[in-house]
């Protein structure tokens, strides 16, 4: 006679791969979603600063224009004439990263404004070569520092920071939601009550769950990661696989974990859905999958390192761009042993069959 949690297992399995819609949502979602977003996101040529110069009552602007994009400076800018209070309007909302005002007083002088505000800095930038511009023509013999091109390699790009918090947040949603709602789909439909005449034990019923769920996960994140791998991405993981692959088991496990939790008591699937999308939304936000949690305040940053999906993301973008090895498991391994452990022994403490 086999033993009930290979029997649970078993029947999960099957029950899953006899489901389109899980296989949708398991394996088709993260993968159209990490094409759609990989794409979206793929390095391409930079768009050059655009730079307004206010228009006078004569050529000036135009003559300053086309003589200033003639020049030769370390980043692309392109130059448009514009009337002030439309150049002003265009650097509050990011149209232009700079204005450039011709000086009558002195042929071939400007004055600059600039909004230090502006998304990844671009009008500093754009001051910044202006400037640099500027000091090279004041001072002819000003010795000028070779510009070396740094190679375009995996591990810098934004979506070699994209594809870790992808990772991440499918462990976390597919061990969340697989294992919640799948219970409490049980509970709902009656069939969980029909365990109680078998000699299951509820650490068989919940530990199977757990390992057919990170089965699935483990599919998951491999074909993940090969999407990212094909050239066409390239991205590449420059840290130990083992260290990785025991990264994705611990998560899975933590995640799985967290999700048995919730599931323990819920009894109708609107429940289940908010507390899990509690659970979930404060990570979703503050741990890093689509920008850094280091955008965040200081006093924010003791809370959000505690948080396993911080905790996960950290240590796979550490294995993955940063070629580290088993020392990036030191800080996922005790926070998401603090989580999962909470979750599946508070399970079984809480879990009911009705």
């Amino acid at each position: 006679m086999r033993h009930p949690l290979v029997l649970i297992i078993l029947s999960h399995i099957r029950e899953f791969y006899r489901s389109p819609s899980s296989l949708f949502w398991v394996y088709g979602f993260p993968v159209i979603l990490s094409l759609i977003l990989g794409t979206a996101f793929k390095p391409r040529e930079p768009e050059p600063l655009r730079i307004a110069v206010v228009q006078t009552g004569d050529d000036t602007a135009d003559r300053l224009a086309e003589e200033w994009g003639k020049k030769e400076f370390p980043t692309k800018l392109s130059f448009v004439v514009v009337p002030e209070a439309d150049a002003l309007k265009q650097l509050r909302t990011g149209k232009v990263s700079l204005v450039m005002y011709p000086d009558a007083s002195a042929a071939g002088k400007v004055r600059l404004t600039w909004d230090e505000r502006q998304a990844n800095r671009q009008s500093v930038l754009a001051r910044t070569v202006v400037e640099w511009q500027l000091q090279r023509e004041a001072n002819p013999n000003l010795p000028v520092p070779p510009l070396d091109q740094i190679p375009e390699e995996s591990g810098g790009r934004y979506i070699d920071f994209l594809i870790p918090g992808l990772i991440g947040n499918n462990l976390m949603g597919g061990g969340m939601f697989g294992v919640g709602f799948y219970i409490v789909d049980l509970r709902v439909r009656k069939l969980l009550k029909r365990f109680l005449a078998t000699p299951m034990r509820k650490t068989d019923f919940m530990l199977g769950i757990m390992l057919t769920r990170l089965m699935f996960v483990l599919i998951d994140v491999s074909v993940l990661l090969g999407i990212a791998h094909i050239p066409y991405f390239g991205v590449q993981v420059h840290g130990n696989w083992l260290a990785l692959g025991v990264l994705i088991l611990l998560a899975g496990a933590c995640f799985t974990g967290m999700g048995l939790l919730v599931a323990s008591r819920a009894s109708t699937i609107e429940t289940a859905t908010g507390l899990m999308n509690a659970v979930m939304l404060s990570q979703w936000l503050l741990s890093g999958v689509f920008f850094s949690s280091d955008s965040f305040p200081q006093w924010l940053q003791p809370f959000i390192k505690i948080l396993p999906l911080t905790a996960v993301n950290d240590g796979l973008r550490a294995i993955i761009n940063d070629g580290a090895g088993f020392e990036a498991l030191l800080w996922p391994l005790l926070v998401c042993g603090t989580w999962g452990g909470i979750g599946f022994f508070g399970a079984i403490k809480l879990f009911k069959w009705r």
